[in-house]
């Protein structure tokens, strides 16, 4: 109904809604672009208080949802709006991609600079680009996730040709999608990281040790860890602990701090506890590998129920988790 309203009328009708809702209509009248009289019609029929006499005219498309957003809420709240949008629907430019195999995106990519390759596995959702990014050698692996890491907003010609091209390598058939941004940066290489295996995580933390030791910590801070288990709810903490060897877990609890601890020791059951205790008073001084082994088994056990949706991780910009 707002792509038939003059953009004043369409901003007042607008204003009415919150900044979530006017996301989803502004994703809504990107998505349609233009649309069937036959259907504009349809819609108006089952909206007699606001029937327009006359042949209805959609105008859709991203200038149309700028301008109403614009109207309704200001140039730098449409911005924002905007930017959000196009990072949401990013992914769509490579979706054609979704439904191949990791193993065959990996040799599509072979020989392209480590910049387009970046640019491609910041469209893919993490659990795919982690299949990708093991698929590389180790050094063309490391100059990936550099550019990955340094990369901002990709230029959506940019990011059209790219597409195109491996639609043609692929065979399909190249769909019509208005150019969308891409947005690349730590984040989308931490997403990444935390689905790969940890043979993959060590060896590209261990080389942006060597070439950006700043960056390498960076993206440490924002990874999941064994320590991110005090945020978790209760339920989901006992689900990850529960088939968590007591060897391994005495093993992972070594300096780790209280709330860990108590957060390790308030969910598990009391035989489990005296089997832990009696693991820990055993052990006397450990290798600081091997504690770094065990918490990273763990958190191994984690990313592998959220893959099989049996816990749900939110991951925010920041280093909070919510389950």
């Amino acid at each position: 109904m707002l792509m038939q309203l003059e953009t004043r009328q369409a901003a007042e009708v607008m204003r009415q809604f919150s900044e979530f809702e006017a996301d989803e209509i502004a994703a809504e009248i990107v998505r349609l672009s233009r649309v069937e009289a036959q259907q504009v019609e349809h819609a108006i029929n089952e909206l007699h208080d606001l029937a327009t006499a006359g042949k209805p005219n959609a105008r859709g498309g991203r200038d149309t949802a700028a301008s109403l957003l614009e109207a309704s809420f200001g140039a730098e709240k449409a911005m924002t709006v905007m930017n959000r949008l196009s990072s949401t629907m990013a992914g769509m430019t490579f979706e054609f991609l979704e439904s191949t195999e990791p193993a065959h995106i990996a040799s599509l990519l072979d020989g392209e600079l480590p910049q387009t390759i970046a640019l491609v596995l910041a469209h893919l959702r993490p659990e795919v680009a982690s299949s990708v990014l093991a698929g590389f050698d180790s050094s063309q692996r490391s100059a990936v996730v550099v550019a990955l890491a340094a990369m901002g907003t990709a230029v959506p010609e940019a990011v059209r040709v790219v597409a195109e091209e491996l639609k043609k390598r692929t065979g399909s058939v190249m769909a019509s999608h208005e150019p969308l941004q891409a947005v690349g940066g730590i984040q989308p290489l931490v997403d990444i990281l935390n689905r790969s295996n940890i043979a993959v995580e060590k060896e590209v933390l261990s080389s942006l040790d060597e070439s950006d030791p700043e960056l390498a910590e960076e993206v440490r801070s924002r990874m999941l860890s064994f320590a991110d288990l005090v945020k978790f709810d209760r339920i989901d903490v006992q689900r990850v602990l529960r088939g968590v060897d007591p060897t391994t877990l005495a093993l992972a609890l070594k300096g780790v701090s209280t709330d860990v601890e108590d957060t390790v020791r308030g969910n598990i059951s009391e035989r489990t506890r005296s089997i832990l205790d009696a693991e820990i008073s055993s052990m006397g001084k450990v290798r600081i590998s091997l504690v770094e082994e065990a918490r990273a088994d763990i958190v191994q056990t984690i990313r592998a129920l959220e893959a099989s949706g049996e816990i749900t991780i939110k991951r925010a910009d920041k280093d909070d988790y919510v389950l």
